[in-house]
């Protein structure tokens, strides 16, 4: 295993910091930052009980932002394992946190054939690795290698963090619909005046509206970082042609599993290192959170040249 030199460091670990990612993170948040503002002051105005939405909306937020790992294994049936319950895994992300000089995650473990893997927490310090049953049953120990440090990669460039904090949106944007709705016309005043409807008009349309811009906002960030973490994963481990082992393996596996599982876990792919999509899935890439697989492929050729020519 390779460390990479370098004076640019993520989060404070040898993984290649990535000034792109960084910058794209920090205009998304801008962004995402100003709707949100920009949200709450419309529904403000024309909502009298929009104050109590937002605390809701804040304190929903603020436990996703705290105990976003506790959640992520919940929702994906997950539990820690211990280094005596799974010796080899532990061993791998051990290496791998060495010679990335950062803090060891949690490891977990979610009991599911769909082959994956997702890391979670608010930062190197609260992070939790999970791998599924699935995967560990699939791949090679130097394909797992990658995965793992692909995965490391998002904790130690903290936009595990950004892309929770950012998807949270979307939901305030649905939460304040269903309030409105519910509050106005299912409330004890029953009221269908003409004032009524043309403040649910347009409160859904400022909600819809919010949802779209955030909806193109986190799918670009996110398939952007799925691309530095590929990079980062290659260039800390020395072996691009593994991680593209492990995703061309994984990609035709994916296309495998029954369809009413990849549904249930669609909700996690912004988190999962390769989406559940199946090939008949209608405009995948369109909505799509990850780049293309001969995208990150193409990617990882180029860095397996260039560390040639190095060599």
């Amino acid at each position: 295993m390779t460390a990479v030199a370098t004076t640019l460091k993520a989060g404070g670990s040898r993984f290649k910091a990535d000034r792109q990612l960084t910058a794209r993170m920090l205009v998304t948040v801008f962004l995402l930052g100003l709707l949100y503002v920009a949200f709450i002051a419309a529904l403000l105005v024309l909502l009298k009980s929009t104050l109590l939405v937002v605390v809701i909306a804040a304190g929903l937020l603020g436990s996703q932002y705290w105990f976003s790992d506790r959640i992520a294994l919940y929702a994906m049936h997950g539990r820690i394992v211990t280094r005596e319950e799974q010796p080899q895994l532990h061993g791998v992300i051990d290496r791998l946190c060495a010679t990335a000089d950062m803090p060891k995650p949690q490891v977990a473990i979610a009991g599911t054939d769909l082959p994956n893997a997702f890391a979670t927490g608010r930062n190197a310090d609260h992070a939790v690795l999970c791998v599924t049953t699935g995967l560990l049953r699939r791949l090679e120990p130097d394909e797992l290698e990658g995965v793992l440090a692909h995965e490391l990669s998002h904790v130690a460039h903290r936009d595990v963090a950004v892309i929770t904090v950012a998807s949270f949106l979307g939901v305030v944007a649905g939460i304040v619909v269903r309030f409105a709705f519910y509050s106005e016309l299912l409330g004890g005043r029953r009221r269908t005046d003409q004032n009524t409807l043309v403040v649910l008009a347009v409160v859904m349309g400022v909600s819809i509206a919010v949802y779209a811009i955030s909806f193109v906002l986190i799918r670009a960030l996110s398939r952007y970082r799925e691309l530095a973490a590929d990079r980062a994963a290659a260039l800390l481990t020395g072996r691009p042609s593994a991680l593209a082992s492990a995703l061309t393996k994984l990609d035709g596996d994916i296309a495998r599993i029954p369809t009413k599982d990849l549904r249930t876990a669609r909700a996690f792919n912004a988190f999962y290192f390769i989406p559940a999509l199946s090939r008949n899935a209608p405009l995948p890439r369109l909505f799509s959170t990850h780049p293309s697989l001969e995208q990150r492929l193409d990617q990882l050729a180029a860095i397996s040249a260039d560390l040639g020519r190095q060599a």
